[in-house]
């Protein structure tokens, strides 16, 4: 759920000293600027999390979003971009360059609101 001051709030807790902790539950704010960490968020979680972080970034006028999933195995990137295949506000998607995370993050194209 986005709030007016322009930030979603989702599954844990966030303090401006501390990173996300998505396993302790309550809410987490999380700030709309085209770029999402998920390191911190359980597998679970990542499906509603990414989309509505992109609506929320669609509707604010960011169309181009950094998705952070980390390098590792590889699960995470494969569910990520699963979600993105699926999602018809994304025009399109590619892994990062190495100056903004390699193949550690991944980088979407959302397509412009209609008004």
């Amino acid at each position: 759920m986005e709030t007016a001051d322009g930030l979603i709030h989702k599954c844990s807790v966030q303090d401006e000293d501390k990173q996300l902790t998505a396993n302790r539950g309550g809410p987490v704010e999380l700030p709309i600027d085209g770029v999402l960490d998920l390191h911190t968020f359980r597998p679970q979680d990542v499906k509603e999390i990414v989309i509505e972080y992109l609506a929320a970034c669609q509707g604010k006028g960011i169309l181009e979003v950094r998705i952070i999933h980390g390098k590792g195995i590889g699960n995470l990137r494969r569910t990520v971009h699963s979600i993105l295949s699926k999602q018809p506000e994304v025009v399109s998607y590619s892994l990062a360059s190495e100056a903004f995370g390699g193949w550690g993050a991944t980088i979407v194209h959302l397509k412009p609101t209609r008004k």
